[in-house]
């Protein structure tokens, strides 16, 4: 069955696709997106978004509707950390909100809910949704062809244009032969949403480390808190088995460093508890013939330093303005900005997570004595990568990145 071809075909209907399918519609532009999900499930990632991201947010008219779902924005970033009491942990905290003109700060909303408010202004922008769709197959080329399933039908278009914003596990892109670059895992980074945890201050977010345990914690409205932690791989069992939920909340119940640790050793989970391996994943050149990968499809960053959603706005940011300017034109897009700066964005990126990892996934007394040195130097200015997560990688210079500059912030 041929449906009236649209403009554009978005294969993946999450957090990317649907800010896409937004904007474009928005723009003018037919678009149609598939997505095989009938409901977003809780996959544990995609809920923290680094003030960079909420710029791109504001950028692409997207910021206000995610406040009105319920966004909580965390303002501080508060160091609790086995080298330090409590108190000057605190007095460390980070201030969120200096780190761009919105002075927002960063943005926790929990994955399905973002997907579902992308979704619906998608839809009220004019977008076809064909949620449930099933069997997606895309042959590129100049005019390229999408079938799938949908409601016991085969359907078929012809767009000018796909683009693959079906996550970490594409199937477009193994479809299609793009070639993924992929570093060693280093660790695990489990994570898992629990309730009951009033007293933890709204606007606060944690980064912190004690014993063989990095953790992080985002609120999430009301009582509600994202767990996380990473450990290394001879680690597994501690958060393995049946119980691995129990597990996670006696982790952050024995923490000493953090005020709120009994508060949540009495929360109760109501999410699954998922692991997954920290590396990074990119492609050097996401698109081929009629078509252009965005978000965790075109790779994905170390989950780490939490990227994933910062990533995949600017991805869109970018994509619609090229394709706006190319329709404006009366010209086929041309995409070598998008991919020329989505490598060199990766490429820092990427740097910047094995440096956090070094100081935070790396435990022992020889770690926490370069934790402690590395956290000094950069309060006293001294450049480092690390602020790209937050402050967004092209602000720093480039000198930030090389491996000199490393090398001092890390040496004893």
């Amino acid at each position: 069955m041929r449906h009236a071809d649209p403009d554009i075909v978005i294969v993946g209907a999450g957090i990317a696709g649907g800010a896409l399918g937004t904007v474009l519609a928005r723009a003018g532009f037919g678009v149609t997106l598939l997505e095989r999900e009938s409901s977003y499930p809780d996959r544990v990632r995609g809920e923290f978004m680094a003030p960079w991201g909420v710029t791109e947010l504001a950028k692409l008219a997207l910021l206000q509707p995610l406040r009105e779902a319920g966004a909580v924005f965390t303002r501080r970033n508060i160091p609790y950390d086995e080298n330090f009491a409590p108190a000057e942990a605190e007095a460390r905290a980070l201030d969120l909100t200096r780190m761009h003109p919105e002075a927002l700060g960063a943005l926790c909303l929990g994955h399905p809910a973002t997907c579902a408010v992308f979704a619906q202004l998608a839809t009220a922008a004019g977008a076809t949704f064909l949620r449930g769709a099933g069997d997606i197959s895309v042959i590129s080329g100049s005019r390229p062809l999408v079938s799938c399933t949908h409601d016991g039908t085969k359907v078929e278009f012809r767009p000018r244009l796909v683009i693959g914003a079906d996550g970490r596990n594409s199937s477009l892109r193994k479809e299609l032969g793009f070639t993924v670059n992929a570093d060693q895992p280093r660790n695990l980074l489990g994570g898992m949403l629990v309730k009951g945890v009033p007293s933890w201050p709204r606007d606060v977010q944690v980064i912190g480390v004690e014993d063989r345990f990095h953790f992080l914690v985002f609120p999430q409205g009301d009582d509600l808190l994202r767990l996380y932690g990473s450990y290394h791989f001879a680690d597994k069992s501690r958060f393995d088995g049946p119980t691995r939920r129990a597990k996670l909340i006696e982790a952050f119940g024995k923490l000493t460093c953090l005020p709120y640790a009994e508060a949540i050793a009495a929360s109760t989970p109501i999410g699954p508890f998922n692991a997954f391996s920290n590396e990074d994943h990119w492609i050097d050149d996401p698109t081929c013939p009629g078509v252009a990968l965005i978000g965790d499809a075109a790779g994905h960053n170390d989950p780490i330093i939490g990227q994933g959603l910062s990533i995949a706005l600017r991805d869109v940011r970018l994509v619609s303005e090229l394709l706006r300017d190319a329709k404006a034109a009366g010209q086929e897009p041309d995409f070598r900005p998008y991919v020329e700066e989505r490598a060199e964005r990766m490429r820092r990126l990427r740097i910047t997570a094995q440096v956090a990892t070094t100081l935070r996934v790396e435990f022992g007394p020889q770690a926490r004595e370069r934790r402690a040195r590395a956290g000094k130097r950069m309060a006293a200015g001294q450049l480092a990568p690390l602020p790209a997560s937050l402050i967004g990688p092209e602000r720093l210079p480039a000198e930030a990145f090389l491996p000199e500059t490393i090398e001092r912030l890390l040496e004893s």
